[in-house]
């Protein structure tokens, strides 16, 4: 019983610790320059009054906000278009660049 307890346990922590990978935000960087920086700002700090500043923005947040542009659930027809390639990888890197500026 204590055997298949701890075996039960070690292969959670495995799938847990392979299933959970860190943001770059180093990837997120190179990733906003091409597509974030005309619009909000090569430092997350829009010159255009009516876009949003990227800039420190909380991570979940951020996140939360290109999910829901990519799935329709917050419309926009430019962030709309903007976020429909994104993978899930590209999003975590890009909330993990912006809320790491101070």
């Amino acid at each position: 019983m204590k055997k298949t307890l701890v075996t039960t346990l070690a292969l959670a922590a495995m799938f847990t610790a392979s299933s959970v990978s860190a943001a770059d935000a180093a990837a997120g960087q190179a990733k906003a320059k091409t597509i974030c920086a005309s619009c909000h700002g090569p430092d997350g700090i829009s010159a255009i009054p009516n876009y949003p500043n990227l800039k420190g923005q909380k991570e979940a947040y951020l996140k939360k906000a290109l999910n829901d542009y990519k799935s329709g659930a917050r419309k926009d027809p430019t962030m709309s278009a903007m976020a429909a390639p994104l993978t899930e990888e590209d999003i975590a890197n890009l909330a993990a660049y912006y809320s790491s500026l101070e």
